[in-house]
């Protein structure tokens, strides 16, 4: 049987075991999916005719694709800021540096329950409550941006230096101005950077929730794709590709501008 002597006089079999263990457990994953590997392999020709349907894109739809592309902005924009301000007080709530134990439990339960919702069981509800459209998506991304968000910002909470807080609290300060002056000063670059990360992200998800009738240009996008009109469709991707390279490289410029401060 192994010990830690084993281990000490022997230092390959730890990596050994890792290596093993892994091996293992991805066998065991690939036997669960039931991998066709002949299938794929002669899935290729569909494939191949698929792809060069959508070619060439159909430009007569650009200045649609623009509307729908303005409106999934949007929709990001206030889902992610509503978002970002509700999952403020969850993650200060579950953030085992400053909450008391039962208060991290509830908090960490609210945000286990909003991650376990995907995005379009929540689009598919706020469409039954307002109707089809933007709103709807705008509230499912809202909800959905809970969920992370509040898990980024509680990571960047406790990651806060414990000897400032410990200072704060030997000068008296309650458990507010710790928060205030201890906390959100060093999370705040952190946490402006993973909401502008969210925001990126939410613009690709409200695509998706297009499919449930959510607005934005995702709705588009499965229209043409329903109706076969595969040309169509293209040019929607090919405008979401743009739009989101250029929100992307303008994020990560002003991630790393935050960094540095």
């Amino acid at each position: 049987m192994l010990n830690f002597k084993t281990l000490r006089r022997y230092p390959w079999i730890s990596p050994l075991l890792i290596l093993l263990i892994i091996v293992v457990v991805y066998t065991w994953a690939l036997q669960g999916i039931k991998v066709d590997f002949e299938l794929l392999t002669s899935s290729w020709p569909y494939i191949t005719d698929f792809i060069s349907r959508l070619f060439p894109p159909d430009t007569t739809v650009i200045d649609i694709a623009i509307k729908a592309l303005i409106e999934t902005v949007q929709m990001s924009l206030w889902g992610t800021t509503v978002g970002a301000i509700l999952s403020l007080p969850i993650a200060v709530a579950s953030a085992s540096n400053v909450a008391p134990r039962w208060l991290q439990w509830l908090a960490n339960l609210l945000q286990n329950a909003v991650r376990s919702v995907p995005s379009i069981i929540l689009g598919l509800i706020f469409v039954a409550a307002t109707g089809l459209g933007a709103p709807a998506g705008t509230l499912a991304l809202a909800i959905y941006t809970i969920g992370y968000l509040a898990k980024f910002y509680q990571q960047a909470i406790e990651a806060v230096n414990a000897k400032s807080l410990e200072s704060l609290e030997v000068m008296g300060a309650s458990r507010f101005q710790i928060v205030q002056y201890g906390i959100l000063p060093q999370v705040l670059p952190l946490g402006l950077g993973y909401t502008l990360w969210m925001f990126e992200y939410n613009i690709r998800a409200a695509s998706v929730l297009g499919v449930v009738g959510a607005g934005g240009i995702g709705f588009q996008l499965k229209s043409y794709i329903d109706g076969f009109e595969y040309n169509k469709a293209t040019t929607m991707m090919l405008v979401l590709l743009v739009v989101v390279t250029v929100i992307d490289t303008f994020s990560s410029k002003l991630r790393q501008h935050l960094d540095s401060m």
